[in-house]
């Protein structure tokens, strides 16, 4: 029960650090355009981030998956401002939250990215003999996390679109402008 709680409170913390904010980022761009109504499929989509992030766990660990952590730390916040972008430039407000699969595939995709940049440091800190457990108890950690990031999301957007009366695409723009910098930022830090 002890390794369950300790990955668990890892995975939430790893979504949770202040120094490694790409969670943090990628999440509020992907809960931008919903609203509690449709927090239900918001939640699937979190969840096939959850499960790209710990695909990639799962490949570093049992397959070796090795890639240049250059290139790695370099895609993450490039996936940062792909979603960032894609607020400030779709046309229908309702986009992401009714229609096709293509951005729950990207989704799933941006989970295996973000994985990888963690990958081989968790590797590290597997016990042998407790790998599913660890494995399941992070990814619990992970989705809490993400889980308490949209409960947030959604209730400061719905606080600013129904006080101040913003309107929906005004507001994605100005998130989407906000992570956009910071993505950029962080693309820049790293070249």
């Amino acid at each position: 029960m002890e390794t369950f709680w300790f990955y668990q409170n890892l995975g939430f913390w790893h979504v949770m650090d202040w120094e490694g904010l790409d969670h943090l980022y990628f999440i509020i761009t992907l809960a931008m355009p919903f609203s509690f109504r449709e927090s239900r499929k918001l939640l699937l989509w979190v969840t096939l981030f959850t499960l790209g992030h710990t695909l990639s766990l799962v490949g570093n660990f049992y397959g070796g998956l090795s890639f240049s952590s250059y290139w790695i730390e370099l895609l993450i916040p490039v996936t940062i401002a792909i979603s960032a972008a894609s607020l400030l430039l779709s046309k229908n407000d309702k986009h992401r939250s009714k229609q096709g699969f293509f951005f729950p595939v990207i989704t799933l995709v941006f989970g295996v990215i973000h994985g990888l940049g963690f990958g081989r440091y968790f590797s590290m800190l597997i016990p042998e003999d407790a790998v599913g457990l660890s494995l399941f108890s992070f990814a619990l950690g992970v989705e809490f996390a993400q889980a308490a990031i949209v409960i947030a999301v959604l209730s400061f957007s719905f606080l600013v679109l129904k006080i101040p009366k913003l309107s929906r695409k005004f507001w994605e723009i100005i998130i989407g402008s906000l992570v956009l910098i910071l993505a950029l930022e962080m693309i820049f830090e790293r070249i």
